[in-house]
């Protein structure tokens, strides 16, 4: 491997937030290495759904700076710029609570993250000239590419409400795919799993990392998944970094113990 294999992909320095006088993120680093999974752990209310929201664009931080640095491609600041923008920029999330549109087929979910790297625009759309219907065969093909690679090509044409819980889950992921990121953002993606359905989305996290040559960010509280799937580990309390190292490192903190007394860590 080369050094240009391990050059940061996000680097978040001293990012704060404020809500009215409530300070949520005080001075947080941190930095995702290409092709790393790395973890942002932490209690209930630590900041890790808002640090999210900050680098994906939903919220504008207080202070602090986020940089991007794709492979291939030049580091740039990305502090301000709207959702969509920072999509198009190759940074892809899912959340919390699923998304997805639920009356809309699996195929058509997928296509609707595909569409962000389409050209077409709306008046092609209307006048569907010959690059647009090009186009939009290339979306159905490579869509149904994404949704057969996350296991889910027998349920193409079900509506996405139609789906068992852990494959609503994959189906979120295969959308964020759809978008062509670099960096994928998971925000408790293993949340109401059952202990099988979390250890293929283990392998399938583990997967994707390396058939897509993708970055991973993922907020999780199942520890045991963290532990084995992670490269880097950083832990939120309270709004600020109290420890960041490997796994192993995480798991033998004092000062992590403390702040996840009586959980399993």
């Amino acid at each position: 491997m080369t050094a240009e294999d391990h050059h940061p992909v996000l680097e978040v320095v001293g990012l704060s937030m404020d809500f009215g006088g409530l300070r949520a993120l005080n001075d947080v680093a941190l930095q995702v290495k290409q092709g790393n999974i790395v973890a942002l752990i932490g209690p209930n209310g630590a900041g890790k759904t808002t640090f999210f929201n900050c680098i994906t664009g939903l919220y504008r931080p207080t202070a602090g700076d986020i940089f991007i640095n794709p492979p291939g491609g030049k580091k740039e600041r990305i502090n301000g710029l709207k959702i969509n923008a920072v999509t198009e920029k190759g940074l892809a999330r899912t959340f919390q609570n699923i998304r997805l549109f639920p009356n809309m087929t699996v195929l058509e979910n997928v296509m609707l993250g595909r569409h962000c790297r389409s050209s077409a625009g709306i008046l092609g759309a209307i006048f569907r000239g010959r690059h647009t219907r090009l186009e939009e065969k290339e979306i159905v093909n490579s869509s149904f590419n994404i949704v057969k690679k996350l296991g889910l090509a027998d349920s193409v044409n079900l509506p996405a409400k139609n789906l068992p819980y852990g494959a609503q889950r994959r189906l979120e992921i295969a959308r964020a795919l759809a978008t062509e990121p670099f960096l994928l953002l998971l925000d408790e993606p293993a949340a109401g799993m059952n202990p099988q359905e979390t250890r293929e989305l283990e392998a399938l996290i583990r997967r994707i990392r390396d058939e897509e040559r993708l970055s991973i960010l993922l907020i999780e509280h199942d520890m045991k998944l963290v532990m084995s799937l992670c490269d880097r580990v950083t832990v939120l309390d309270y709004g600020q970094k109290i420890a960041e190292g490997a796994p192993r490192e995480i798991r033998e903190n004092p000062v992590v113990i403390k702040a996840y007394l009586g959980e399993d860590i």
